[in-house]
């Protein structure tokens, strides 16, 4: 596949850019009645057939895909990588490339010196629209799969995260009432902004 798009780089008016407003803005859909299709995911393992699933939206699926030239074997590493190398921690960020499991990334990257977490807070979400992109875009049965969502709410039903997740199971009825979540869902929604500015760059092709 092509080269994917710079997803900071002028996203177009109708990309989902904000997790904060977006969940309040779903949350007052559900109050007005209105039927939302969510999309569940957790957990990285694929569909008993061995088809890509709901699975690829993991941040450890392992779905190498190259930035700049460098290659990261996952979007975990790369949104490791790009945390030690924001806070100029040059060492953990080859460790954390040379990791061969995404949850040793993860655990490097916890590790990483000189880190601010406002500092953080502020590029986290970016980093990791990002890194999808990039992965969504460089692999063409994870492209279609995501594609193939269509308006679906991406969600992050991971009851152990409540910043990336929305700190509830699938099987939570509060799952469906973004007001009731426990966690931000970044995740969740920085996928949906990759599948929109891949969508439109897309579109921009074909026009």
């Amino acid at each position: 596949m092509t080269a994917p798009p710079n997803p900071l780089a002028s996203p177009p008016d109708t990309l989902p850019t904000n997790p904060d407003t977006l969940a309040a803005s779903h949350a007052r859909r559900v109050a007005r009645g209105e039927r939302i299709k969510f999309l569940y995911f957790w957990g990285h393992r694929p569909e008993r057939d061995g088809r890509v699933g709901s699975g690829c939206l993991s941040q450890w699926w392992p779905a190498a895909f190259t930035v700049e030239g460098r290659i990261y074997p996952t979007a975990e590493h790369y949104m490791m990588w790009r945390k030690a190398k924001l806070f100029g921690d040059d060492e953990a960020a080859e460790r954390i490339l040379a990791a061969s499991h995404p949850q040793r990334a993860k655990a490097l990257g916890r590790q990483v010196h000189h880190f601010d977490q406002r500092r953080w807070e502020e590029v986290r979400y970016d980093i990791v629209v990002e890194g999808n992109v990039a992965k969504f875009s460089q692999h063409a049965d994870l492209h279609r799969y995501l594609m193939t969502t269509g308006e679906r709410v991406l969600v992050e039903a991971s009851p152990l995260d409540r910043v990336w997740g929305i700190g509830l199971a699938a099987d939570d009825e509060r799952a469906a009432d973004p007001a009731r979540w426990r966690g931000l869902n970044l995740l969740g929604f920085a996928l949906m902004r990759s599948r929109a500015i891949l969508r439109e760059h897309s579109s921009e092709r074909t026009e």
